[in-house]
């Protein structure tokens, strides 16, 4: 793993603050009684892929502070699909110096393998599709900002070496483009820059005479004419249009159709896309994604067959709001032609999928663990050798 900047300056008093008190008074009691070699094995409740980078570089960063060394062993390669309680590492030290990391190591492990696993199987569900990941500005700060780049990334390169996909090419802010290999995030314009323009073309003009060596994305919800201003733009850039450098976003909010559908108009739609789109059983939350308000299946067909039946089948069509794995799934499962996605729905929705624990399996050599965490202790350094990575012999 690439250590892509140095961790912050750690010392105790830092460590103090942040962990959970009871912690630091094991942390106390066993300096009174006396130090201990602990082994702790890692863990979380539900399918993940393996993120570890952020806890093995504090871990590390720690144990220089404290004049000691942690022994790690990773279980499973980063980018690796990971069950359900299926012990992630083995962590083994000193007791008095291992026992007040927990809180701060798991915060680092979590919501980066739930995260990860979400961006996997929305890059695999849609393989042709490219994604931007901009989840900065749905992050609780830099920190985390941090942590879901890099777990989109992970997640991407997965689904990339499994199924060939496209994955994510890119992120929204600078701090974070190099975990996908860039120097500078990516991105057009927001709203915002709509609003100032006074209409849509205008924005996408003063875009591109700002940045003429860009590819130009343009919003085209603002005014609620998605496909007027489409068109508008396709007709104002014909050369950017015809050399695949346009493309147009989609971000409607769910409170209104798409310029040119209502709940009629978007089942034919989809059913000329797809006849057999509408006959398989779906939800509630499935229809709506297919056929109602906001960026559904059947707008992003209404674009493309717009698109195409006015001799623009090489502009793009972004889609953004609310792409996460369920979403991704419905999309592809009709084979909605969407060229790009723009996503900060892969970040964890049920945050309590996120909380990854952690118990010591085994002390000064002796496997022992609390009742019902035994099924720790079959890949503990102290386990038996003969025991496979799901308890079987080995053969």
């Amino acid at each position: 793993m690439r250590n892509d900047r140095p961790p912050p300056a750690l010392n105790d008093a830092d460590i103090s603050r942040h962990t959970d008190r009871y912690f630091r008074k094991s942390r106390r009691t066993v300096a009174k009684f006396g130090d201990a070699r602990v082994t702790y094995a890692i863990f979380m409740r539900r399918p993940v892929v393996f993120t570890p980078k952020f806890m093995v570089e504090w871990l590390e960063s720690v144990a220089v502070a404290r004049g000691t060394k942690f022994d790690i062993d990773l279980r499973f390669e980063e980018g690796e699909r990971v069950g359900a309680g299926e012990p992630l590492a083995y962590v083994s030290g000193s007791m008095h110096d291992l026992v007040d990391l927990e809180t701060l190591y798991l915060q680092k492990l979590g919501a980066p393998c739930v995260a990860a696993y979400n961006a996997y199987v929305m890059c695999r569900d849609l393989p042709e599709v490219t994604f931007m990941a901009f989840d900065a500005r749905h992050c609780t700060g830099t920190e985390m900002a941090e942590m879901m780049a890099y777990a989109a990334s992970v997640g991407s390169r997965a689904a990339q070496r499994d199924v060939g996909a496209v994955g994510f090419v890119g992120c929204a802010t600078d701090s974070t483009a190099h975990y996908f290999g860039r120097e500078r995030g990516l991105g057009t314009m927001p709203h915002a820059l709509i609003g100032y323009a006074g209409s849509t073309l205008r924005a996408a003009q003063m875009f591109h005479e700002t940045y003429p060596d860009e590819p130009l994305y343009a919003l085209v919800d603002y005014f609620g004419r998605e496909i007027t201003d489409t068109l508008e733009i396709c007709e104002h850039f014909p050369e950017l249009a015809a050399r695949g450098r346009l493309g147009v976003r989609l971000d409607t909010h769910g409170g209104r159709f798409v310029e040119g559908l209502d709940p009629q108009r978007s089942y034919e739609v989809l059913q000329r896309h797809d006849p057999n789109a509408v006959k398989r059983y779906r939800n509630e939350r499935e229809l709506r994604w297919l056929l109602g308000t906001g960026v559904s299946a059947a707008a992003i067909c209404h674009v493309r067959q717009t698109l195409d039946g006015a001799g623009y089948g090489g502009v793009k069509i972004i889609a953004s709001s609310g792409f996460g794995p369920a979403k991704c799934r419905v999309m592809a499962s009709v084979g909605a032609p969407v060229d790009m996605i723009g996503t900060g729905s892969y970040l964890p929705e049920n945050w309590p999928e996120t909380y990854a624990t952690a118990d010591i399996v085994e002390y000064d050599g002796e496997a022992k663990v609390k009742v019902g965490r035994e099924f720790l202790l079959k890949n503990a350094k102290g386990g038996s050798d003969d025991a496979g990575a799901d308890g079987a012999p080995k053969t």
